[in-house]
């Protein structure tokens, strides 16, 4: 009798705040598009509505250098931590992160000045640029098709271009289990070179299950991120947080539980609102209404209330948005 009552409470326990494992569902190839195509700003656009992740091809990166530039990333996890603290302090969000309880592994938050004073990263700084110069261009198509002015257009100007390369280093999980959910940062897009064969997984914006994704080998995996959602008025989906390795078919393989991530972000001085223009709503509203003639809201309003960069990724950094999207609170 005793053993029935404590079964019957331990169902009611609340859920843990980990994240939930993802589905058993095969992992799904993203949209690939190869950015020499002549229809590359279409391809993209609509993988950004439909999916908010994508994978490119023809990107110009070289193996080679994204395999020295993980070989060098390794090296700084070798490092004793009082090196790892001293080479890198921690100037939130940049510096070393050490292992903490809400999250897997170290990590490095790394902006060009880091990579750039250190000649041992010259491959990951290379890396990072040859990212950037792909990020940006996909920014600018996303912009053409969504039909806003790209803040970022005319070069790397550092009052309105942030550019944050995340070394993440994660610990191997049993079971299904999924990294925990601390460490999100806003951006606008982020990008990953697969440089193996390993499935990725994906947190949607909203909703709190995983999607399993298999991008192809030497592709560069581009995430949509909170800014990009914003700036399109919700016209692209987006990923919460970043894309996050499969650990439970890598084994003991250290190496290969390193993640190289670029983020393309803003200053934390800056505000994050949409970026359409009134004919844009326009549009958009006509389109809307052709498709949800039920719905009562108007579709061609602003769907974002203007948001504080700094404050925004404190909060998103600091706190587990596991199961409600971040931005709700911002939405009209």
């Amino acid at each position: 009798m005793a053993a029935d009552t404590l079964s019957r409470l331990l169902t009611r326990l609340p859920p843990s705040l980990s994240l939930p494992a993802p589905a058993a569902a095969p992992p799904i190839p993203p949209p690939i598009i190869t950015l020499s195509d002549s229809n590359a700003t279409e391809l993209v656009l609509s993988a950004a509505s439909e999916h908010g992740f994508f994978q490119l091809a023809g990107h110009g990166i070289a193996p080679r250098l994204a395999d020295s530039a993980e070989s060098e990333s390794l090296a700084l996890f070798e490092l004793p931590d009082d090196r790892k603290e001293m080479q890198f302090p921690r100037n939130w969000p940049l510096g070393f992160e050490p292992e903490e309880e809400d999250r897997n592994g170290e990590s490095f938050w790394l902006d060009d000045s880091a990579t750039t004073e250190l000649t041992s990263l010259s491959s990951l700084r290379e890396l990072t640029h040859a990212l950037e110069k792909v990020g940006l261009e996909v920014v600018e198509m996303l912009a053409r098709g969504v039909g806003f002015e790209n803040p970022f257009k005319g070069g790397e100007d550092p009052t309105r271009l942030c550019s944050v390369m995340v070394l993440s280093e994660s610990e191997t999980t049993s079971g299904g289990e999924t990294p925990s959910g601390g460490g999100f940062y806003p951006y606008v897009v982020g990008l990953q070179y697969q440089i193996r064969r390993q499935k990725k997984y994906l947190l949607p914006g909203s909703g709190s299950d995983w999607v399993t994704v298999l991008p192809e080998v030497e592709s560069v995996l581009v995430t949509v991120g909170d800014i990009g959602q914003v700036w399109s008025n919700g016209k692209l989906k987006k990923v919460r947080g970043r894309a996050v390795p499969c650990l439970e078919e890598l084994g003991n393989d250290k190496k290969r539980n390193i993640s190289m991530t670029l983020l393309l972000t803003l200053p934390l001085e800056s505000t994050i609102a949409p970026l359409v223009s009134d004919k844009q709503l326009e549009y958009y509203c006509r389109e809307e209404k052709e498709e949800e003639d039920d719905e009562k809201r108007s579709g061609g309003s602003m769907k974002f209330r203007s948001i504080e960069m700094e404050d925004y990724a404190w909060r998103v950094y600091h706190e587990p948005f596991l199961f409600k999207d971040p931005l709700d609170r911002y939405r009209f």
